[in-house]
């Protein structure tokens, strides 16, 4: 497999993400209600399901990476 491709067994790539005091707790309330093992668990699952929501809206071109929230609005799509 390409690098930072996975099969569900290897991760072969690191994502740094940083989170306000707010989302942090959020988060942590999630992995618990949901007995996640870790944090990067409860992070995956999170993605796993807003990618497979339907109606996601792209990103307005320009958006900066401090619009997108866990909190917040989305930035309205292009």
């Amino acid at each position: 497999m390409a690098n930072g491709a996975t099969n569900g067994s290897s991760r072969g790539e690191r994502l740094q993400i940083m989170l306000s005091a707010d989302e942090l707790t959020m988060l942590d309330d999630f992995r618990f209600k949901k007995r996640m093992p870790s944090r990067a668990a409860a992070i995956r699952e999170l993605l796993k399901r807003g990618l497979s929501a339907e109606g996601f809206q792209a990103a307005a071109f320009g958006s900066k990476s401090e619009d997108f929230g866990v909190t917040g609005r989305t930035p309205t799509g292009r």
